[in-house]
Protein backbone atom coordinates (compact mmCIF):
# COMPACT_ATOMS: atom_id res chain seq x y z
CA UNK A 1 0.00 0.00 0.00
CA UNK A 2 1.49 3.40 -0.96
CA UNK A 3 2.90 5.28 2.03
CA UNK A 4 0.76 8.39 1.41
CA UNK A 5 -2.42 6.26 1.51
CA UNK A 6 -1.30 4.69 4.81
CA UNK A 7 -0.76 8.16 6.29
CA UNK A 8 -4.18 9.37 5.08
CA UNK A 9 -5.89 6.31 6.59
CA UNK A 10 -3.96 6.82 9.85
CA UNK A 11 -5.02 10.49 10.09
CA UNK A 12 -8.66 9.62 9.35
CA UNK A 13 -8.53 6.81 11.93
CA UNK A 14 -7.05 8.89 14.77
CA UNK A 15 -8.90 12.17 14.23
CA UNK A 16 -12.12 10.45 13.16
CA UNK A 17 -12.31 8.42 16.37
CA UNK A 18 -11.16 11.27 18.67
CA UNK A 19 -13.71 13.72 17.24
CA UNK A 20 -16.61 11.30 16.86
CA UNK A 21 -16.26 9.84 20.35
CA UNK A 22 -16.62 13.44 21.54
CA UNK A 23 -19.78 14.06 19.50
CA UNK A 24 -21.15 10.67 20.51
CA UNK A 25 -20.91 11.83 24.14
CA UNK A 26 -23.22 14.77 23.39
CA UNK A 27 -25.51 12.53 21.32
CA UNK A 28 -25.80 9.80 23.97
CA UNK A 29 -26.60 12.18 26.86
CA UNK A 30 -29.17 14.07 24.77
CA UNK A 31 -30.86 10.80 23.82
CA UNK A 32 -30.73 9.64 27.44
CA UNK A 33 -32.77 12.70 28.48
CA UNK A 34 -35.22 12.26 25.59
CA UNK A 35 -34.06 15.30 23.60
CA UNK A 36 -34.65 15.08 19.87
CA UNK A 37 -31.45 15.05 17.80
CA UNK A 38 -31.92 16.71 14.42
CA UNK A 39 -28.54 15.85 12.88
CA UNK A 40 -25.33 13.99 13.60
CA UNK A 41 -22.53 14.95 11.19
CA UNK A 42 -19.76 12.37 11.34
CA UNK A 43 -17.52 14.57 9.23
CA UNK A 44 -17.51 18.31 8.62
CA UNK A 45 -19.49 21.41 9.50
CA UNK A 46 -22.05 23.41 7.54
CA UNK A 47 -24.44 22.20 4.81
CA UNK A 48 -25.25 18.52 4.34
CA UNK A 49 -23.72 16.87 1.26
CA UNK A 50 -24.65 13.23 1.94
CA UNK A 51 -26.37 11.15 4.58
CA UNK A 52 -29.26 8.97 5.66
CA UNK A 53 -32.09 9.38 8.15
CA UNK A 54 -32.96 7.04 11.00
CA UNK A 55 -36.00 8.08 13.02
CA UNK A 56 -35.83 11.85 13.59
CA UNK A 57 -32.04 12.04 13.19
CA UNK A 58 -30.19 12.78 9.95
CA UNK A 59 -26.76 11.11 9.95
CA UNK A 60 -24.65 13.05 7.49
CA UNK A 61 -21.38 14.21 6.01
CA UNK A 62 -21.09 17.99 5.77
CA UNK A 63 -19.31 20.39 3.44
CA UNK A 64 -16.66 22.11 5.59
CA UNK A 65 -13.95 19.57 6.57
CA UNK A 66 -13.46 20.84 10.13
CA UNK A 67 -14.56 18.48 12.89
CA UNK A 68 -18.06 17.08 13.35
CA UNK A 69 -21.23 18.08 15.23
CA UNK A 70 -24.48 17.00 16.83
CA UNK A 71 -27.46 19.35 16.29
CA UNK A 72 -30.35 19.28 18.75
CA UNK A 73 -33.85 20.59 18.01
CA UNK A 74 -34.34 23.90 19.77
CA UNK A 75 -30.61 24.74 19.92
CA UNK A 76 -30.22 27.36 17.17
CA UNK A 77 -27.27 29.30 18.61
CA UNK A 78 -24.75 27.50 16.38
CA UNK A 79 -27.18 26.82 13.52
CA UNK A 80 -25.01 28.58 10.86
CA UNK A 81 -22.21 26.09 11.55
CA UNK A 82 -24.62 23.16 11.59
CA UNK A 83 -26.41 23.50 8.29
CA UNK A 84 -29.03 26.10 9.18
CA UNK A 85 -32.00 26.38 11.52
CA UNK A 86 -34.46 23.57 12.18
CA UNK A 87 -37.40 23.34 9.82
CA UNK A 88 -40.29 21.00 9.19
CA UNK A 89 -42.55 19.23 11.65
CA UNK A 90 -43.56 20.64 15.00
CA UNK A 91 -41.43 19.15 17.75
CA UNK A 92 -43.05 18.58 21.17
CA UNK A 93 -41.76 20.99 23.82
CA UNK A 94 -40.70 18.02 25.95
CA UNK A 95 -38.09 17.08 23.29
CA UNK A 96 -36.61 20.57 22.76
CA UNK A 97 -33.11 21.22 24.09
CA UNK A 98 -33.78 24.91 24.75
CA UNK A 99 -36.67 24.17 27.09
CA UNK A 100 -34.78 21.67 29.22
CA UNK A 101 -33.47 22.45 32.74
CA UNK A 102 -29.96 23.93 32.84
CA UNK A 103 -28.55 20.92 34.66
CA UNK A 104 -29.55 18.69 31.73
CA UNK A 105 -27.97 21.11 29.24
CA UNK A 106 -24.86 21.12 31.40
CA UNK A 107 -24.63 17.32 31.27
CA UNK A 108 -25.16 17.33 27.50
CA UNK A 109 -22.25 19.76 27.11
CA UNK A 110 -20.13 17.71 29.51
CA UNK A 111 -20.85 14.47 27.63
CA UNK A 112 -18.34 15.18 24.82
CA UNK A 113 -15.25 15.92 26.95
CA UNK A 114 -16.25 13.09 29.30
CA UNK A 115 -16.17 10.53 26.48
CA UNK A 116 -12.79 11.85 25.28
CA UNK A 117 -11.35 11.39 28.75
CA UNK A 118 -12.92 7.91 29.03
CA UNK A 119 -11.25 6.92 25.73
CA UNK A 120 -7.91 8.35 26.93
CA UNK A 121 -8.18 6.15 30.04
CA UNK A 122 -9.53 3.09 28.22
CA UNK A 123 -6.58 2.75 25.80
CA UNK A 124 -3.78 2.43 28.40
CA UNK A 125 -6.13 0.36 30.59
CA UNK A 126 -6.73 -2.09 27.74
CA UNK A 127 -3.00 -2.20 26.89
CA UNK A 128 -2.16 -2.93 30.53
CA UNK A 129 -4.72 -5.74 30.74
CA UNK A 130 -3.55 -7.35 27.48
CA UNK A 131 0.21 -6.75 27.53
CA UNK A 132 0.95 -5.75 31.13
CA UNK A 133 2.61 -2.53 32.28
CA UNK A 134 6.19 -1.44 31.52
CA UNK A 135 8.65 -2.54 34.17
CA UNK A 136 10.22 0.61 35.56
CA UNK A 137 13.87 0.12 36.57
CA UNK A 138 15.20 1.63 39.78
CA UNK A 139 16.74 5.11 39.31
CA UNK A 140 20.25 3.63 39.16
CA UNK A 141 22.48 5.04 36.42
CA UNK A 142 23.67 2.41 33.96
CA UNK A 143 25.10 4.52 31.12
CA UNK A 144 26.47 8.08 31.09
CA UNK A 145 27.00 9.58 27.63
CA UNK A 146 30.49 10.94 27.06
CA UNK A 147 30.40 14.74 27.01
CA UNK A 148 26.73 14.85 27.95
CA UNK A 149 25.04 16.98 30.60
CA UNK A 150 25.14 14.19 33.19
CA UNK A 151 28.89 13.60 32.78
CA UNK A 152 29.52 17.35 32.98
CA UNK A 153 27.53 17.45 36.22
CA UNK A 154 29.60 14.62 37.71
CA UNK A 155 27.04 11.79 37.59
CA UNK A 156 28.65 8.35 37.31
CA UNK A 157 27.44 4.83 36.43
CA UNK A 158 26.17 3.13 39.58
CA UNK A 159 24.85 6.35 41.13
CA UNK A 160 21.30 6.12 42.47
CA UNK A 161 19.30 9.32 41.88
CA UNK A 162 17.43 10.07 45.12
CA UNK A 163 16.25 13.61 44.29
CA UNK A 164 15.71 15.40 40.98
CA UNK A 165 14.33 18.91 40.55
CA UNK A 166 12.67 18.75 43.97
CA UNK A 167 11.14 15.29 43.43
CA UNK A 168 12.23 12.85 46.14
CA UNK A 169 12.87 9.23 45.14
CA UNK A 170 11.95 9.92 41.48
CA UNK A 171 11.18 7.25 38.92
CA UNK A 172 13.13 7.15 35.65
CA UNK A 173 9.99 8.41 33.95
CA UNK A 174 9.91 11.47 36.22
CA UNK A 175 13.63 12.12 35.63
CA UNK A 176 13.16 11.97 31.85
CA UNK A 177 10.09 14.20 31.98
CA UNK A 178 11.72 16.88 34.15
CA UNK A 179 14.78 16.97 31.90
CA UNK A 180 12.62 16.99 28.77
CA UNK A 181 10.79 20.21 29.72
CA UNK A 182 13.85 21.96 31.18
CA UNK A 183 16.35 22.52 28.33
CA UNK A 184 19.30 24.72 29.37
CA UNK A 185 17.85 25.13 32.88
CA UNK A 186 19.78 24.31 36.04
CA UNK A 187 18.29 21.29 37.84
CA UNK A 188 19.26 20.38 41.40
CA UNK A 189 19.86 16.66 41.89
CA UNK A 190 21.12 14.41 44.67
CA UNK A 191 22.69 11.00 44.05
CA UNK A 192 23.52 8.21 46.44
CA UNK A 193 27.10 7.10 45.77
CA UNK A 194 28.39 4.34 48.00
CA UNK A 195 26.04 5.38 50.82
CA UNK A 196 26.97 9.08 50.56
CA UNK A 197 24.45 11.69 49.36
CA UNK A 198 26.17 13.87 46.75
CA UNK A 199 24.42 17.11 45.66
CA UNK A 200 24.87 17.99 41.98
CA UNK A 201 23.52 20.43 39.41
CA UNK A 202 22.53 19.23 35.95
CA UNK A 203 21.80 21.46 32.95
CA UNK A 204 19.99 19.48 30.21
CA UNK A 205 21.36 20.12 26.72
CA UNK A 206 18.81 21.60 24.34
CA UNK A 207 18.00 19.30 21.43
CA UNK A 208 15.48 19.78 18.63
CA UNK A 209 12.83 17.06 18.42
CA UNK A 210 10.14 17.40 15.75
CA UNK A 211 10.83 21.14 15.66
CA UNK A 212 10.53 21.61 19.43
CA UNK A 213 13.30 22.36 21.91
CA UNK A 214 13.64 19.61 24.55
CA UNK A 215 16.19 18.81 27.24
CA UNK A 216 18.54 15.82 27.24
CA UNK A 217 20.86 14.83 30.09
CA UNK A 218 22.59 11.82 28.54
CA UNK A 219 21.63 9.14 31.05
CA UNK A 220 20.30 5.64 30.69
CA UNK A 221 19.07 3.37 33.50
CA UNK A 222 20.73 0.15 34.50
CA UNK A 223 18.09 -2.34 33.36
CA UNK A 224 20.34 -5.33 33.80
CA UNK A 225 21.11 -7.87 31.10
CA UNK A 226 18.37 -8.23 28.48
CA UNK A 227 18.49 -9.86 25.04
CA UNK A 228 18.75 -7.34 22.20
CA UNK A 229 16.87 -8.52 19.13
CA UNK A 230 16.47 -6.80 15.76
CA UNK A 231 12.80 -6.14 15.07
CA UNK A 232 13.30 -4.76 11.56
CA UNK A 233 16.04 -3.32 9.37
CA UNK A 234 15.53 0.12 7.81
CA UNK A 235 16.15 0.07 4.03
CA UNK A 236 19.12 1.98 2.57
CA UNK A 237 21.02 2.09 5.87
CA UNK A 238 24.38 0.64 6.98
CA UNK A 239 22.56 -2.26 8.69
CA UNK A 240 20.77 -3.18 5.46
CA UNK A 241 24.00 -2.93 3.45
CA UNK A 242 25.84 -5.11 5.98
CA UNK A 243 23.21 -7.84 5.82
CA UNK A 244 21.60 -7.57 9.27
CA UNK A 245 18.19 -9.25 9.36
CA UNK A 246 15.06 -9.18 11.48
CA UNK A 247 15.24 -11.57 14.46
CA UNK A 248 19.05 -11.33 14.62
CA UNK A 249 20.18 -11.23 18.25
CA UNK A 250 23.01 -8.76 18.97
CA UNK A 251 25.65 -10.43 21.12
CA UNK A 252 28.77 -8.24 21.09
CA UNK A 253 29.99 -4.82 19.93
CA UNK A 254 33.70 -4.83 18.91
CA UNK A 255 34.17 -7.90 21.09
CA UNK A 256 32.41 -6.43 24.16
CA UNK A 257 29.19 -8.06 25.35
CA UNK A 258 26.05 -6.01 24.72
CA UNK A 259 24.09 -5.91 27.99
CA UNK A 260 20.83 -4.38 26.70
CA UNK A 261 19.37 -2.08 24.04
CA UNK A 262 20.39 1.05 25.99
CA UNK A 263 23.95 -0.21 26.15
CA UNK A 264 23.97 -0.79 22.38
CA UNK A 265 22.54 2.68 21.64
CA UNK A 266 25.10 4.28 23.94
CA UNK A 267 27.98 2.44 22.23
CA UNK A 268 26.76 3.64 18.82
CA UNK A 269 26.66 7.21 20.10
CA UNK A 270 30.20 7.00 21.50
CA UNK A 271 31.57 5.16 18.46
CA UNK A 272 30.21 7.78 16.02
CA UNK A 273 31.02 6.79 12.42
CA UNK A 274 34.01 4.53 13.13
CA UNK A 275 33.85 0.95 11.76
CA UNK A 276 32.36 -1.62 14.13
CA UNK A 277 32.26 -5.41 14.29
CA UNK A 278 28.97 -6.87 15.48
CA UNK A 279 28.61 -10.42 16.72
CA UNK A 280 25.07 -11.63 16.05
CA UNK A 281 23.23 -14.88 16.60
CA UNK A 282 21.09 -16.06 13.70
CA UNK A 283 19.24 -19.38 13.72
CA UNK A 284 21.50 -20.71 16.47
CA UNK A 285 24.75 -19.70 14.74
CA UNK A 286 27.06 -16.77 15.51
CA UNK A 287 28.11 -14.45 12.70
CA UNK A 288 30.51 -11.50 12.48
CA UNK A 289 29.10 -8.48 10.65
CA UNK A 290 31.12 -5.36 9.83
CA UNK A 291 29.41 -2.02 9.41
CA UNK A 292 29.73 1.67 10.32
CA UNK A 293 27.07 4.09 11.64
CA UNK A 294 26.05 6.94 9.36
CA UNK A 295 25.77 10.57 10.49
CA UNK A 296 22.22 11.96 10.17
CA UNK A 297 21.06 15.53 9.63
CA UNK A 298 20.04 15.82 13.29
CA UNK A 299 23.58 14.97 14.42
CA UNK A 300 22.77 11.40 15.51
CA UNK A 301 24.57 8.32 14.24
CA UNK A 302 22.38 5.64 12.68
CA UNK A 303 23.01 1.95 12.07
CA UNK A 304 19.49 1.39 10.80
CA UNK A 305 17.73 -1.15 13.00
CA UNK A 306 14.57 -1.10 15.05
CA UNK A 307 14.58 -3.17 18.20
CA UNK A 308 12.06 -5.93 18.74
CA UNK A 309 9.49 -4.87 21.35
CA UNK A 310 10.93 -7.26 23.95
CA UNK A 311 14.33 -5.57 23.62
CA UNK A 312 12.90 -2.17 24.54
CA UNK A 313 10.43 -2.74 27.35
CA UNK A 314 9.87 -5.56 29.78
CA UNK A 315 6.20 -5.74 30.75
CA UNK A 316 4.73 -7.07 33.97
CA UNK A 317 1.22 -8.63 34.06
CA UNK A 318 -1.27 -6.77 36.28
CA UNK A 319 -4.87 -7.15 37.39
CA UNK A 320 -7.74 -4.69 37.02
CA UNK A 321 -6.50 -2.53 39.91
CA UNK A 322 -3.00 -2.26 38.44
CA UNK A 323 -4.40 -1.46 34.99
CA UNK A 324 -6.63 1.30 36.40
CA UNK A 325 -3.69 2.77 38.31
CA UNK A 326 -1.51 2.67 35.17
CA UNK A 327 -4.21 4.37 33.04
CA UNK A 328 -4.71 7.14 35.62
CA UNK A 329 -0.97 7.68 36.05
CA UNK A 330 -0.42 7.82 32.27
CA UNK A 331 -3.03 10.52 31.79
CA UNK A 332 -2.04 12.51 34.87
CA UNK A 333 1.55 12.47 33.63
CA UNK A 334 0.48 14.04 30.31
CA UNK A 335 -1.60 16.69 32.10
CA UNK A 336 1.20 17.43 34.55
CA UNK A 337 3.76 17.87 31.76
CA UNK A 338 1.39 20.03 29.73
CA UNK A 339 0.62 22.18 32.77
CA UNK A 340 4.32 22.68 33.52
CA UNK A 341 5.10 23.65 29.93
CA UNK A 342 2.28 26.22 29.86
CA UNK A 343 3.42 27.49 33.26
CA UNK A 344 6.91 28.04 31.83
CA UNK A 345 5.35 29.73 28.80
CA UNK A 346 3.35 32.25 30.83
CA UNK A 347 6.29 32.83 33.19
CA UNK A 348 8.49 33.75 30.22
CA UNK A 349 10.82 30.78 30.82
CA UNK A 350 9.98 29.16 27.48
CA UNK A 351 9.31 30.66 24.04
CA UNK A 352 6.04 29.95 22.25
CA UNK A 353 8.03 28.24 19.49
CA UNK A 354 9.49 25.75 21.99
CA UNK A 355 6.20 25.10 23.79
CA UNK A 356 5.37 22.11 21.62
CA UNK A 357 2.09 23.57 20.32
CA UNK A 358 0.88 21.75 17.22
CA UNK A 359 -1.75 22.76 14.71
CA UNK A 360 -3.28 20.70 11.89
CA UNK A 361 0.02 20.23 10.03
CA UNK A 362 1.90 19.30 13.22
CA UNK A 363 -0.73 16.73 14.24
CA UNK A 364 -0.65 15.13 10.78
CA UNK A 365 3.18 15.01 10.98
CA UNK A 366 3.06 13.30 14.38
CA UNK A 367 0.49 10.73 13.19
CA UNK A 368 2.53 10.13 10.02
CA UNK A 369 5.71 9.55 12.02
CA UNK A 370 3.99 7.15 14.44
CA UNK A 371 2.33 5.02 11.75
CA UNK A 372 5.56 4.91 9.71
CA UNK A 373 7.72 3.82 12.66
CA UNK A 374 5.30 1.71 14.71
CA UNK A 375 2.52 0.74 12.31
CA UNK A 376 -1.20 1.05 13.01
CA UNK A 377 -0.82 -0.52 16.46
CA UNK A 378 1.23 2.51 17.49
CA UNK A 379 -1.67 4.84 16.65
CA UNK A 380 -3.58 3.88 19.80
CA UNK A 381 -1.04 5.70 21.97
CA UNK A 382 -1.28 8.94 19.99
CA UNK A 383 -5.09 8.53 19.87
CA UNK A 384 -5.16 8.46 23.69
CA UNK A 385 -3.04 11.64 23.90
CA UNK A 386 -5.10 13.52 21.29
CA UNK A 387 -8.39 12.40 22.88
CA UNK A 388 -7.25 13.58 26.32
CA UNK A 389 -6.12 16.95 24.95
CA UNK A 390 -9.35 17.35 22.98
CA UNK A 391 -11.44 16.62 26.06
CA UNK A 392 -9.53 19.02 28.32
CA UNK A 393 -9.28 21.76 25.65
CA UNK A 394 -13.05 21.66 25.10
CA UNK A 395 -13.59 22.42 28.79
CA UNK A 396 -11.84 25.80 28.47
CA UNK A 397 -14.29 28.72 28.91
CA UNK A 398 -14.03 29.82 25.27
CA UNK A 399 -17.33 30.49 23.47
CA UNK A 400 -18.22 27.83 20.90
CA UNK A 401 -16.36 25.18 22.92
CA UNK A 402 -18.26 23.07 25.45
CA UNK A 403 -16.60 24.95 28.31
CA UNK A 404 -17.81 28.24 26.79
CA UNK A 405 -21.37 26.96 26.54
CA UNK A 406 -21.18 25.76 30.15
CA UNK A 407 -19.98 29.26 31.06
CA UNK A 408 -22.99 30.78 29.24
CA UNK A 409 -25.30 28.46 31.21
CA UNK A 410 -23.70 29.76 34.40
CA UNK A 411 -24.20 33.38 33.29
CA UNK A 412 -27.84 32.66 32.47
CA UNK A 413 -28.31 31.10 35.91
CA UNK A 414 -26.94 34.20 37.65
CA UNK A 415 -29.05 36.50 35.44
CA UNK A 416 -32.17 34.47 36.27
CA UNK A 417 -31.79 35.50 39.90
CA UNK A 418 -32.52 39.06 38.76
CA UNK A 419 -35.29 38.12 36.32
CA UNK A 420 -33.05 38.62 33.27
CA UNK A 421 -32.06 36.31 30.39
CA UNK A 422 -29.72 36.22 27.39
CA UNK A 423 -31.39 36.66 24.03
CA UNK A 424 -30.65 34.38 21.08
CA UNK A 425 -29.03 37.34 19.29
CA UNK A 426 -26.56 37.89 22.14
CA UNK A 427 -25.81 34.17 22.33
CA UNK A 428 -25.07 34.11 18.60
CA UNK A 429 -22.67 37.05 18.99
CA UNK A 430 -20.90 35.25 21.85
CA UNK A 431 -20.54 32.15 19.67
CA UNK A 432 -19.21 34.18 16.73
CA UNK A 433 -16.65 35.77 19.05
CA UNK A 434 -15.63 32.27 20.13
CA UNK A 435 -15.36 31.20 16.50
CA UNK A 436 -13.03 34.14 15.85
CA UNK A 437 -10.83 33.07 18.79
CA UNK A 438 -10.71 29.46 17.56
CA UNK A 439 -9.84 30.53 14.00
CA UNK A 440 -7.09 32.84 15.28
CA UNK A 441 -5.70 29.99 17.38
CA UNK A 442 -5.77 27.68 14.34
CA UNK A 443 -3.97 30.25 12.18
CA UNK A 444 -1.38 30.81 14.92
CA UNK A 445 -0.66 27.09 15.43
CA UNK A 446 -0.57 26.62 11.64
CA UNK A 447 2.05 29.38 11.46
CA UNK A 448 4.09 27.60 14.16
CA UNK A 449 3.79 24.31 12.26
CA UNK A 450 5.03 25.85 9.02
CA UNK A 451 7.80 27.85 10.72
CA UNK A 452 9.31 24.58 11.98
CA UNK A 453 10.15 23.67 8.39
CA UNK A 454 12.49 26.68 8.29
Amino acid sequence: MPEILIVILAVVFVLGIAINIHEFGHFAVAKLFGMRVEAYSFFGLGPRIWGFKVGHTDYRISAIPLGAYVKLYGDEVTAPLEGGASEGEKVPDSELYELRPRWQKFLVMLGGPFMNIVLALAIPFGAAMIYGVPSMPAPVVGVVDAGGAAETAGIKPGDRIVSFNGIENPTWEAIRDEALISPEKNIAAVVDRGGQRVPLNVTPVKKMMDGNGVGEIGLLPDVGVEPVEVGSVIPDTPAAAAGLQANDRLIAFNGNTIRNSQDFSSRIKENKDAPIKLTVERNGQQLEINTAPKLQEDGAYLVGIKYAAASITTRVPVGIGGAVSYALDSNLRILRLTGKVFGQLFAGERSVKDAGLSGPVGIVQIISKVVTELGFAGLFGILAVISLNLGVFNLLPIPLLDGGQIMVLGIEKVMSWFGKTLSIAIKEKIQLAGLAVILLLMVFTLFLDISKFF
